[in-house]
């Protein structure tokens, strides 16, 4: 089947989204989003129209103001091209490594498993898991071996069903130098104590984020897996802005 690849190219001021972010059109299906609005139909408009005609290239400026209606105020470069297949694959996925299986564990891993990222999720309790999982899972019976595999620039999320595993991990986390973020669920006070346990081991805690989340939530596993996976997002924003300014 043949699919016109609509794929933002450039952006200027405020736009719904980053360069890089594709959506693929076919006779039947769509696969993907550039922001919706009217925007995304005006595209949705062209791919089809160029897939009726057998055009195969085509690329277009957006002013993202009233003529549009819209009002982001900014404008889009979009290019579209004709493809036999879709790669999904997301340019600005990130890795997250999942520690705990637990009632937030379950409710981040929905969350995550929704959104542009790599997880990796980790629980020595087979049972933990739900029957349909589109993370990639590992049941290890010592957890923190799991570090090890992550590639560098990953996130870490821990909160396991043991104080002493938690601190294993984080430990063997930091002690890596290259992740992205350490982020321990918990209170100011397990917190305090594990900064002090990793001092004397010669840790350098700067890195670890404990309490973890971006606000104070509810005590609803929902809530705390919101607040933790909007850091995450928040962080991962940075890091983006940074590449950007950096190329």
């Amino acid at each position: 089947m043949s699919y016109i690849e609509i794929r933002v190219l450039e952006t200027r001021g405020s736009a719904p989204r980053e360069a890089g972010t594709r959506m693929w059109v076919g006779a039947t299906e769509i696969h993907g989003t550039i922001g919706g609005g009217n925007l995304e139909f005006t595209a949705l408009k062209i791919a089809r129209e160029m897939l009726l005609s057998g055009e195969t290239q085509r690329q277009r400026r957006f002013a993202l103001g009233d003529a549009l209606g819209q009002c982001c105020g900014g404008s889009v470069t979009l290019s579209f091209c004709s493809v036999e297949s879709i790669d999904s694959r997301e340019e600005q996925q990130f890795e997250v490594m999942l520690f705990g299986a637990g009632h937030v564990g379950k409710e981040v891993a929905r969350i995550l498993e929704r959104l542009p990222c790599r997880l990796t999720w980790v629980d020595p309790r087979p049972d933990q898991f739900p029957a349909q999982v589109k993370a990639r899972v590992i049941i290890e019976d010592e957890p923190m071996f799991a570090v090890d595999e992550a590639p560098p620039g990953a996130f870490y999320l821990v909160m396991t069903h043991s104080h002493a595993l938690d601190l294993e991990i984080v430990e063997r986390a930091l002690r890596r130098t290259d992740a992205r973020f350490v982020g321990l669920i918990g209170s100011e006070t397990k917190a305090a104590k594990f900064r002090a346990q990793l001092k004397r081991k010669g840790v350098d805690s700067t890195k670890l984020v404990s309490p973890v989340g971006l606000f104070k939530a509810g005590k609803h596993p929902a809530e705390v897996a919101v607040s933790i996976v909007a850091q995450l997002l928040s962080v991962q924003s940075l890091v983006l802005i940074e590449s950007t300014l950096s190329g």
